[in-house]
């Protein structure tokens, strides 16, 4: 469900570029009861997170290849709709909390 090559992200989310909230490409992205009248109401690229979170939880990334929507696209679209209520955004860990990082670091260790 690509948005067709002339339309430009900034028509798909009114000209915003961040969402109310900071979504990480590892963050997780759940659905939270699926509603067919709502998904009827969106626009194509919404419909098709809206419809793909109700099937599997992923994580931004993920929706975003699996969709065909810009990364950034995806991220105002599913803050958007977690600010509804539509969906539900997993636990935010910081990509440089320590712990991650020692995870990387032994494992590039055990590749060595």
């Amino acid at each position: 469900m690509t948005a067709h090559p002339w339309v430009r992200p900034y028509v798909l989310t009114g000209g915003r570029t961040r969402g109310r909230q900071h979504l990480f490409v590892h963050t997780l992205v759940s659905g939270n009861g699926y509603d067919a009248a709502f998904a009827a109401r969106l626009l194509p690229e919404a419909r098709a997170l809206y419809d793909r979170v109700h099937s599997v939880d992923e994580s931004v990334a993920e929706l975003s290849a699996h969709c065909g929507v810009s990364l950034g696209v995806t991220r105002v679209l599913l803050s958007d709709l977690a600010s509804g209520g539509r969906v539900v955004i997993g636990s935010e860990i910081s990509p440089y909390d320590p712990r991650i990082l020692e995870r990387v670091i032994d494992g590039l260790r055990e590749l060595a």
